[in-house]
């Protein structure tokens, strides 16, 4: 089912940054914050106001992690892969995650509920393991905390 995209809402953002040399990165960013991701047709219409070519729009988007091609769920769990929450557990977390959601690292639950996302410190080391949901933090977690918490959101989604 494809979605169409409201390209007008990049108006404000290309009438501001289009003409500003070195601002591909805040265009993206922005773009980012209005559709949660870099639709294909947003990164055409880049490239047809700045004048930069979709495939360095590409390599730009590709080479920053931050930057997501896909929608995510409603609720983005990001999983911490640090030292210390891979010492206290984090792949028995991630085996769980992927277990009770049937996703890997960068998927996006079929009922675009949950999103998964491995990165590399929350900062949040005295919880670990820990992971965010969304905004919020869950720490000192165990196979079965993580699965009571995403039981507790799916139950949540109305």
């Amino acid at each position: 089912m494809e979605k169409c995209i409201d390209l007008s809402l990049l108006d404000g953002v290309l009438e501001e940054y289009a003409a500003v040399k070195g601002s591909l990165i805040t265009i993206l960013q922005h773009t980012q914050d209005i559709y949660g991701y870099l639709p294909k047709e947003a990164i055409e219409r880049i490239s047809e106001r700045t004048g930069i070519a979709t495939s360095e729009i590409m390599g730009v988007g590709t080479f920053y992690t931050q930057f997501r091609f896909e929608p995510v769920g409603k609720y983005l769990i990001m999983l911490c892969q640090g030292t210390a929450c891979h010492v206290n557990g984090s792949e028995l977390i991630l085996q769980t995650i992927k277990d009770e959601l049937h996703i890997d690292d960068g998927q996006t639950t079929e009922d675009g509920l949950f999103s998964l996302k491995c990165v590399a410190c929350l900062g949040c080391c005295s919880l670990s393991p820990v992971m965010m949901v969304n905004e919020d933090t869950y720490g000192s977690l165990t196979p079965d905390k993580t699965k009571k918490i995403l039981k507790e959101l799916r139950e949540a989604k109305g």
